[in-house]
């Protein structure tokens, strides 16, 4: 039975934390879903400009829960998941993974979604390093490394990570894959 991810974004999502996990579990036989605050397509943000865009596959209010998925992704940048933190129906998507026990992969300033939805405390984890202050008041334990895996809660803290961070939840989900077969930043 193929996997399915759920990739949660908006506009200003760190273009290399969507795009390159997002071909990594693809690469891995995952099927994705980019499910977003707006229906069409959002835009990245590339380092310090606009990037690309991704086309959105559902809306957060088209998820009714998080069955028929085994993994949620939330890929960083400043903007997405601050925009997603603030939108009730997001959040409830994080809650729910949470709840169900299911993979939650967040890298780079996403941990800010897992301090909203409460399923950070007393979890270890890592992020961006402007965060991490956020982290520990929400109750974690931080670490400064490439991942940090607690449970259901996968972290990582920047662009070059993502080879890391895609194979924890690559194999999260029961899948494999060799560390050479990743893309990178």
């Amino acid at each position: 039975m193929t996997k399915h991810v759920m990739i949660l974004a908006t506009n200003g999502f760190e273009q290399s934390e969507l795009m390159k996990p997002k071909a990594n579990l693809e690469k891995a036989g995952i099927k994705t879903t980019v499910v977003s605050l707006q229906s069409g397509s959002i835009k990245g943000w590339d380092q310090d400009d606009w990037g690309q865009s991704v086309d959105v596959d559902k809306t957060v209010d088209e998820v009714s829960n998080c069955e028929g998925y085994d993994a949620l992704m939330i890929p960083g940048g400043q903007i997405n998941p601050d925009l997603l933190r603030a939108n009730e129906r997001a959040v409830a998507i994080v809650r729910e993974f949470n709840a169900a026990g299911k993979p939650i992969a967040a890298i780079c300033h996403a941990p800010w979604l897992l301090i909203e939805a409460g399923a950070i405390e007393g979890k270890t984890a890592t992020s961006y390093n402007s965060i991490r202050t956020d982290l520990k008041n929400a109750g974690a334990n931080v670490v400064d490394k490439e991942v940090a895996i607690d449970g259901n809660i996968i972290t990582s803290r920047n662009p070059d990570d993502i080879p890391a961070f895609s194979k924890a939840l690559i194999e999260a989900v029961g899948e494999t894959v060799k560390e050479g077969e990743l893309e990178a930043a």
